[in-house]
């Protein structure tokens, strides 16, 4: 059986520093809680939490994909890592980009669900593969490529392999889902 308390316990005011604590407190409230753990357990890295925060944020929500497919993007990462934490977060945050219950019940399915447009199928079968392989063969990136312009084809392997990465690094800290 695999242990679900933290390996690390999220950080306050002495371990996260002034700095990191007023973020952890910005982002928890946004997030509509009272501790953001994944915020107070990453902040602990100092300068290093800075940066990827900044990294992530260009990501999303300040990426050029349209938010509803963003989130599109990290459900689906989500789910294919079984990463309770990304999904319930991103259930909150889906919701105010149009993602409705109905969706996410054909996100867990996958791209061959009935109901997606072209665009959301190539965009959903694009982010199986790359968790599945790391890659994406040639049939997948021309229809991919069908929809989206260069700029936002890089981001979509940008922010399908940074979340997955975050739900890797969710599961090995054992990060605690918000209360």
């Amino acid at each position: 059986m695999v242990s679900t308390k933290p390996r690390i316990a999220p950080g306050r005011l002495r371990e996260l520093g002034p700095v990191n604590w007023v973020v952890w407190q910005a982002l928890s409230r946004a997030a509509g809680t009272d501790d953001a753990h994944l915020f107070s357990t990453l902040g602990r890295t100092g300068g290093l939490f800075r940066g990827w925060l900044h990294f992530s944020g260009r990501l999303m929500p300040g990426g050029k994909l349209r938010r509803y497919e963003s989130e599109l993007v990290i459900l689906r990462v989500a789910h294919l890592r079984q990463c309770e934490y990304e999904t319930d977060h991103h259930i909150r945050l889906g919701r105010r980009a149009g993602v409705t219950p109905e969706i996410l019940d054909r996100l867990r399915e996958g791209s061959a669900a009935a109901g997606w447009s072209d665009k959301e199928r190539a965009l959903l079968t694009a982010v199986d593969q790359l968790v599945a392989t790391r890659d994406l063969d040639d049939e997948t990136w021309k229809a991919l490529a069908a929809h989206y312009d260069e700029q936002r084809l890089i981001e979509i392997v940008l922010l399908t392999n940074q979340y997955e990465g975050l739900a890797s690094t969710i599961t090995a800290l054992r990060i605690e889902t918000d209360h």
